[in-house]
């Protein structure tokens, strides 16, 4: 089980937040302070399978909801998800408060706090080692982490600008007590624009991420909006993930979205690796070649208040 291995390879540089393709149209899941940007109740789904046909790969639900109150100078959120790889599983809730505040007649700051909790569990009993006396895979392991997170967001409805810390708290996560193997603080950085009149306008974006002990993540986005009803997108990705040195995993992303009603939006991503996995251990490679192995995601998004003259539709951000 090579992803299993990975996963309690504490020594492996990896990011360890839950990171989407479509992460422009899932702002809150990486961000506090997006919490009721949106001017309305929202309800956004997501779920994303990586590398299919790969044993143990990745797979990611999240379930997203967020609102103003206070005439909207406040918003409240909460996001859940669940993140599987291997033997190992995460679960999380994070709640979110954001502070909202007019810098100019037309643009919002919004600052955001989020508390968090994780179970992270592995069935790791009956995993094959190289070293059957590894007492980290003699065992099963469940452990709750608490959090809190930190951003800052900055909108018009032509523009925006974000930073962001999920989780600030470097905690010690592996069951073993004898390793170093903890949370890493994750700084996020995005922002976004339109460009264009008419039936045809382009909106570019782009995330980066920035962890201890990984490369620097980047994340470049454009999508040509027709109608402001149908979006064709797409998007190149410099990953953070290393192991054991070894190449990073970068990808190129296709995009469709599909605006079906004021209330009602869809989007499909399609991601294909460039990288690969290759990790030794005592003289032995274990190798996984992942060049070219799809990935898929999806997300549906409905919206609630659309009767509201104020509510500014479409909404890009």
């Amino acid at each position: 089980m090579l992803l299993a291995a990975c996963g309690i390879s504490w020594s492996a540089s990896a990011q360890q937040e839950v990171f989407y393709s479509q992460y422009m149209f899932n702002t809150m899941a990486i961000n506090p302070a997006y919490a009721g940007s949106r001017d309305v109740l929202s309800i956004t789904a997501l779920g994303r399978y990586q590398w299919i046909g790969v044993n143990g790969a990745p797979k990611t639900h999240s379930l997203t909801l967020d609102m103003p109150f206070q005439n909207e100078k406040m918003g409240i959120g909460l996001t859940a998800y669940n993140d599987n790889i291997g033997r190992w599983n995460t679960t999380g809730v994070n709640l979110a408060y954001a502070y909202k505040f007019k810098l100019t007649e037309r643009t919002t700051m919004s600052l955001g706090v989020q508390p968090t909790v994780t179970n992270v569990s592995a069935n790791l009993f009956n995993v094959k080692n190289i070293d059957e006396n590894d007492p980290a895979f003699n065992m099963d392991v469940s452990r709750f982490v608490f959090n809190a997170g930190l951003g800052m967001f900055i909108s018009n409805d032509k523009a925006y600008f974000g930073l962001s810390v999920p989780q600030l708290i470097e905690q010690r996560i592996s069951p073993n007590p004898d390793s170093e193997g903890k949370t890493q603080r994750h700084y996020f950085a995005m922002m976004g624009f339109v460009v264009g009149k008419g039936n045809f306008k382009l909106k570019p974006s782009t995330v980066i991420r920035v962890t201890k002990g990984a490369p620097v993540g980047l994340d470049g986005n454009l999508n040509l909006w027709y109608r402001d009803k149908i979006a064709i997108g797409f998007s190149a990705r410099k990953s953070q993930m290393v192991f054991s040195g070894t190449d990073q995993m970068d990808a190129l992303v296709g995009m469709l979205e599909l605006q079906l009603t004021p209330q009602l939006r869809i989007g499909f991503a399609y991601d294909t690796s460039l990288g690969k996995f290759n990790e030794n251990s005592e003289g032995q490679t274990f190798y996984k070649k992942i060049a070219g192995t799809p990935t898929y995601e999806g997300f549906l998004r409905y919206e609630f208040g659309f009767g509201k003259d104020k509510i500014v539709t479409p909404r890009y951000f």
